[in-house]
């Protein structure tokens, strides 16, 4: 089981699969099944019925889900591991996201 570490809203580089080294904001994260949907990502072309949203129907293309393994936090331009660090602040110790190559909180 893969810990994720990304949230809603974070800069990610792809680094494996069809888009290697195209990057992108995460849109949606599926904890349970551990994918994420990063924009402009892995964008796959669906056959769609005509309905009430859709009258025309046609070929809709859209982003599918990817691993979340795939995926690295970019900080100030450089990809990076995510890791938890107890920082100690007025309240006591909070628990927060660091990066892993310059040490800064991310959050």
């Amino acid at each position: 089981m893969v810990k994720v570490r990304l949230k809603k809203g974070d800069n990610v580089k792809i680094i494996a699969g069809k888009d290697k080294g195209k990057q992108g904001k995460v849109l949606f994260i599926d904890r349970d099944k551990n994918r994420a949907i990063v924009e402009g990502i892995n964008i796959v072309m669906k056959h769609a019925k005509p309905s009430r949203t859709n009258q025309r129907g046609g070929i809709v293309s859209k982003e599918s889900p990817i691993h979340v393994s795939n995926l690295m936090y970019m900080h100030h331009g450089k990809p990076t591991r995510i890791a938890y660090r107890l920082i100690e602040g007025d309240k006591g110790f909070t628990k927060q996201r660091v990066a892993v190559i310059t040490g800064e909180v991310i959050d």
